[in-house]
């Protein structure tokens, strides 16, 4: 019984982050094409919001760029073991937590992938107000805030007996 429902929340856990990266790797691919296309990277502009092409090589929001190889790489080794921990503390969640990782994970994958296959993660969405913009962001950074946020909910909201499952 307790591994029938291991592997039902497995399924759910595994679809949630196949539809996370595929909807990541779908917008990023597109605004790619777009950009190629149209050989422009500002692809739509409005009052409030931008379509721009910028390929991050650093981090978070553009952090710790660098022009090294080895920074680089040494960077996403990092990155890949900050996935695995969240993997990790996925597996041992309960459901709302659970689902807060997953969102943080799919996220993370997609810009994992961005990195390794194109030693930058494309980010194209660019809120502003006037002349003042916000940083340049993507759908996988989306759901890592929304993870994020729904995890510092968790802990203000969601009782703390239960935090880790025990089995």
């Amino acid at each position: 019984m307790i591994l029938k429902s291991f592997f039902k929340k497995f399924y759910i856990n595994l679809i949630l982050l196949v539809i996370i990266f595929i909807l990541d790797r779908v917008s990023k691919t597109l605004i790619i094409y777009l950009s190629d296309k149209s050989n422009a990277s500002e692809l739509y502009t409005s009052k409030f919001l931008n379509i721009s092409l910028v390929w991050n090589e650093g981090i978070a929001f553009g952090l710790f760029s660098f022009d090294k190889n080895y920074l680089y790489n040494s960077m996403t080794v990092v990155i890949c073991l900050v996935i695995l921990i969240v993997f990790i503390m996925m597996i041992k969640s309960n459901d709302f937590k659970r689902y807060s990782l997953c969102m943080i994970l799919g996220g993370a994958l997609g810009n994992l992938f961005d990195r390794i296959f194109y030693k930058a993660v494309p980010d194209f969405i660019d809120f502003h107000i006037n002349s003042f913009h916000w940083f340049i962001f993507n759908l996988a950074d989306i759901f890592i805030t929304l993870g994020v946020f729904s995890m510092i909910l968790a802990e203000f909201f969601v009782k703390k007996k239960n935090i880790y499952k025990n089995d």
